[in-house]
């Protein structure tokens, strides 16, 4: 289900807004009120369940979007028809930072892991609101810089060592720069195509794992990690 309000109604809170990420995130923190006399654009909240796209590569790229709770992957898809997940996403991530580009496409297929929200508003409009706000300019350049970053993160971090030190090194970005070290998990298909390892490779070391303590069930496919160890893993090889 798909509901609109007004950009100035989430940014003032007016929309039951209060703690979104829209609302919140720097990324429209510069904007003054007379801004928002300009905008008319609606925009749009909406849940996802696991597996549904947000959008695909071969979408016109006319929106961007927010993470408002849970999280998606980034996928591309090789010669061969196999895939490849290149990032995940997460609540206040910024999506479709491209569509800010004229004539430009959307570069994966964005599907969510976890049942999603997200908010959606029209890039012509961050566009438009940017030629006169340099806050706004330098915040979406430093967007860009977060995705190249978290880019070569993945390139360097998940696609080398073993597959224990990719994992461990998976488990422990998923809890970084939060107050728990509770996660949760993904399907073993989709840690493979994560880490560029097989989905039985990632089944066998994540019930290594369990049976090691590293990882304790919390609830329902939640899990509390032995942060010290996994750190130790990851930066050994075993």
């Amino acid at each position: 289900m798909v509901k609109s309000v007004t950009l100035r109604e989430a940014w003032s809170g007016e929309a039951d807004c209060l703690n979104c990420s829209l609302r919140t995130s720097v990324l429209f923190a510069g904007l003054a009120q007379s801004d928002f006399e300009r905008i008319h654009d609606p925009i749009d909240q909406f849940n996802l369940k696991p597996g549904a796209f947000l959008y695909r590569s071969s979408d016109l790229p006319e929106h961007m979007f927010t993470v408002r709770s849970g999280a998606l992957k980034l996928v591309q898809y090789l010669p061969d028809g196999s895939q490849r997940i290149v990032r995940i996403v997460r609540a206040t991530d910024v999506l479709g930072l491209e569509a800010l580009l004229e004539g430009g496409v959307y570069q994966h297929d964005a599907i969510a892991l976890q049942p999603t929200e997200v908010c959606r508003f029209p890039a012509r409009l961050v566009r438009e609101l940017g030629r006169t706000n340099p806050e706004l300019q330098r915040e979406l350049i430093a967007r860009w810089q977060l995705a190249l970053s978290e880019a070569d993160a993945w390139l360097t971090e998940l696609s080398t060592g073993s597959a224990r030190q990719r994992i461990a090194r998976l488990l422990l970005r998923l809890v970084r720069n939060r107050e728990t070290s509770e996660c949760q998990l993904f399907s073993r298909e989709d840690m493979g195509a994560m880490l560029g390892i097989t989905t039985e490779t990632a089944s066998r070391t994540i019930a290594d794992f369990k049976r090691q303590g590293l990882l304790t069930e919390s609830s329902s496919n939640r899990f509390l990690l032995d942060i010290p160890n996994l750190k130790r893993i990851s930066e050994n090889s075993l």
